[in-house]
């Protein structure tokens, strides 16, 4: 996890799976390694080809999509 968004290129009508557990090594992406947790990926797609920010800090209230919750965090 992270306290900062992640800016990524998404590709409009293709499905990702966004990290839900904070434990994959390709953050903001999932990677299979919430196997054991409980947790299951965030699936979604974007209409737009575009620059996005996801959540880094999982709290967001609009999952996928940073919505800066993470600014209210302490470091």
């Amino acid at each position: 996890m992270a306290n900062r968004p992640y800016k990524v290129k998404l590709e409009a009508g293709k499905n990702y799976a966004w990290c839900t557990c904070g434990l994959s090594s390709r953050e903001p992406f999932c990677d299979g390694a919430h196997s054991d947790s409980g947790m299951r990926p965030f699936i979604f797609t974007v209409e737009e080809t575009k620059e996005y920010f996801l959540c880094g800090c999982k709290l967001t209230d609009n999952p996928s999509f940073c919505d800066g919750t993470h600014k209210t965090l302490k470091k």
